[in-house]
């Protein structure tokens, strides 16, 4: 047998071994291996990021799978595209996909043209209804969440929703509101009148 050979056992087996090869008895003129094992340890030594802090806010997703009406992110904005078209350019060029996509916070349009291999960011998207309990005088929401916390950093959204939600809210209705969060933004996107309380 060759000197690899206890090596080449070893990764069969599944262990992880370190490779440097040192002398163990200049007598005898040999050298061996000695496994590293992992323990518990030292894996509880390793820091790993919890929760929320520093996670992505978006995760890569190749440009010929995404989807209309799905999420992109165009010119460092999360987007929903509403319009997706795929070219061939030249002899030997790659499949070009153009997308025309809206931004889900400002409603202004962004588009971008991304060969179909390459990678695009898409960002986490999260969809959460929280029940209106008030409205401040400055314009901001008082917003419960199922869990019974309350926030009041959300400001009454522009247009007709905020016109609508204003008006239903002083008619007396009970009202959802539905946040939509994604690359540290949030805003109401829409409103809708809570039946279960009225069971």
């Amino acid at each position: 047998m060759s000197s690899n050979t206890p090596l080449f056992v070893a990764q069969l087996s599944g262990r992880f071994l370190n490779t440097s090869r040192k002398p163990t008895d200049a007598k005898l003129g040999h050298r061996s291996l000695e496994p590293t094992q992992s323990t518990m340890a030292d894996i509880e030594d390793t820091h790993f990021e919890t929760g929320d802090s520093g996670a992505s806010v978006t995760y890569p997703m190749q440009c010929s799978a995404l989807r209309k009406n799905g999420f992109v992110m165009l010119k460092s904005r999360p987007c929903k595209i509403v319009e997706m078209s795929t070219s061939k350019t030249g002899k030997h060029g790659h499949a070009k996909v153009h997308l025309v996509g809206i931004d889900i916070f400002t409603s202004k349009k962004y588009e971008d043209i991304c060969p179909s291999t390459h990678n695009m960011d898409v960002p986490f998207v999260k969809r959460e209804d929280y029940q209106l309990t008030d409205i401040s005088d400055d314009g901001y929401l008082c917003l419960m969440a199922d869990n019974g916390d309350l926030r009041e950093d959300l400001k009454i959204p522009d247009g007709e929703l905020g016109a609508q939600l204003r008006a239903d809210f002083e008619a007396g209705k009970e009202l959802l509101c539905t946040v939509l969060k994604a690359c540290g933004e949030e805003v109401v996107i829409a409103i809708k009148t809570n039946t279960a309380l009225d069971k």
